[in-house]
């Protein structure tokens, strides 16, 4: 059986970490503070969320060019972005946002 090998997809790699990498750091930011200690109204959280977003994304970029292919990645973090947008929607939801 023949093994596939990562492709050298540069540009659909970066475009996938770019364009779906962005969204999904900024869901997991609010899936944080709604469900991080002490809610959606702790003090000083906004500040911790607000830079966290960065490290996250950056991780996302970084790791985006392990896929096999830039098509690969484009699907995968396209239904992560999905999932994590719809986890933050089921949260806010039980947490009684307006």
């Amino acid at each position: 059986m023949a093994r596939e090998t990562i492709r050298p997809d540069w540009a659909s790699k970066t475009f996938a970490g770019v364009v779906f990498g962005t969204p999904l750091a900024l869901a997991l930011a609010g899936i944080f503070a709604w469900v991080g200690p002490g809610g959606i109204g702790a003090p000083q959280k906004s500040q911790f969320v607000m830079w966290s977003i960065a490290p996250v994304w950056m991780a996302v970029l970084s790791t985006v060019w392990l896929f096999k292919s830039g098509r690969r990645a484009l699907l995968v973090l396209g239904l992560a972005d999905v999932a994590a947008f719809a986890l933050l929607a089921a949260v806010r939801h039980v947490g009684g946002a307006p």
